[in-house]
């Protein structure tokens, strides 16, 4: 009995209170920069982006309680938190890059997997707990997703109205 509840309460270094918030902070955060692409109507929106932040996190949060596991303190297991950050770039850019189509002479979908690739930082950052560099990138994030995309918007509404002239 002693093992089954240690399995459901192992050993660890963080307080489950912070690894929750750490959780409920990538979300919000992942929220943040998948709100912009959902109101444009892109196919990677809130619900993806919040996705990939909060899985980001919790490998992150898995790596660094991993560090204290009894059972991978010997010499033949050799714990790095950093292969965690590849893997999860790596994941986050394979999944960013199936959203990058070229079509008719034109690039579609290279800000939506940036903001997926972000995402999958933010996600990290929030589970290694660096707060104010998760928050920052998002809210920053949202900023130049937001406020960029309306001066384009502008931009293109204005080329529309008033074609180049021709010879």
């Amino acid at each position: 009995m002693e093992t089954l509840i240690a399995e459901f309460l192992p050993d660890h270094h963080l307080p489950y209170p912070i690894i929750f918030l750490r959780m409920i902070g990538a979300m919000i955060c992942g929220a943040l920069v998948g709100f912009e692409r959902e109101r444009r109507d892109h196919a990677a929106g809130l619900r993806t982006h919040i996705l990939v932040s909060l899985s980001a996190s919790v490998f992150a949060i898995i790596a660094i309680e991993s560090t204290r596991m009894a059972v991978l303190d010997t010499d033949q297991a050799r714990i790095d938190p950093l292969r965690v950050i590849e893997a999860v770039t790596a994941g986050v850019a394979f999944l960013a890059a199936g959203l990058i189509v070229f079509s008719r002479g034109q690039v579609h979908g290279l800000t939506t997997g940036a903001g997926l690739w972000l995402s999958g930082g933010v996600g990290l950052a929030l589970g290694f707990g660096f707060w104010a560099i998760g928050f920052v990138a998002a809210a920053t994030c949202f900023v130049v997703l937001g406020a960029i995309g309306k001066f384009m918007d502008r931009k293109v509404r204005r080329d529309i109205r008033s074609p180049p002239e021709t010879d």
